[in-house]
């Protein structure tokens, strides 16, 4: 690994609208204080991130590289070249840690392609605080991202989890579609046995944070609100 190359700073951001210094640490603050290129899902929140945490930072002077569903491969492969000459490179996650359930994976490949020095800081991972929050099994689990849009689909992988997860005492770890998170909750409750446990991680690190972990026949007296929220849903079957 070349010591005079540039460095790639994995950036966490907050999970909400909450204060920067809140829940991440002033490391954080730091190190976006001494880059100028960042490589984004979003350039709008993301300026607006980095102004809110550093706000005498120059916003013109910054190079703002996008990674979205629109961003051409050919060209994402040269968001690095700057590193060859020394300059570091900050990428920034939407929301919580980057290049986990998040684009920025890629990047983080091609660093190490490319014998880029990868420092990952310190900040929320709404998967990894569901996790601690919920009681299950924290020496043995999955995150399995997103489960199948169609319902049949959908609740077959559901009962596959569960019987995955009493086999191997595994906990499943899985995510929704803000807006589809109350049809997740209704699945959940008809396809999982009454005695599985289900963990609720909504809007985590924000004022209105839900976490609660219950059997699933005592969720369906439980209402909770949802509905365009972020929400980590586990299921652990003893």
């Amino acid at each position: 690994m070349d010591s005079q190359k540039g460095k790639l700073y994995l950036i966490p951001t907050t999970l909400g609208d909450n204060e920067p210094l809140e829940v991440l640490p002033l490391s954080v603050k730091k190190i976006i204080e001494e880059l100028d290129c960042f490589i984004v899902e979003n350039e709008k929140t993301a300026r607006k991130f980095i102004k809110r945490i550093t706000p005498r930072k120059s916003q013109p002077s910054l190079t703002i590289l996008k990674l979205d569903k629109y961003a051409d491969q050919l060209e994402v492969r040269s968001y690095l070249d700057i590193c060859e000459t020394g300059v570091s490179v900050g990428l920034l996650s939407e929301a919580g840690v980057p290049a986990i359930a998040d684009p920025g994976a890629e990047i983080v490949k091609l660093a190490h392609e490319k014998g880029i020095r990868v420092i990952p800081l310190v900040g929320p991972s709404s998967i990894i605080l569901a996790m601690m929050a919920s009681g299950f099994n924290g020496q043995h689990f999955t995150f399995n991202g997103y489960l199948p849009i169609d319902t049949s689909e959908r609740k077959k992988t559901i009962k596959s989890l569960e019987k995955l997860s009493k086999e191997k005492n595994q906990s499943q770890i899985f995510i929704e579609t803000p807006y589809r998170n109350e049809k997740m909750f209704t699945d959940l409750k008809s396809t999982l046995t009454p005695t599985a446990k289900l963990c609720i991680a909504c809007n985590i690190t924000l004022e209105d944070e839900y976490i609660r972990t219950l059997e699933v026949k005592d969720w369906k007296n439980e209402h909770p609100d949802l509905h365009k929220k972020p929400t980590i849903f586990i299921i652990h079957k003893e």
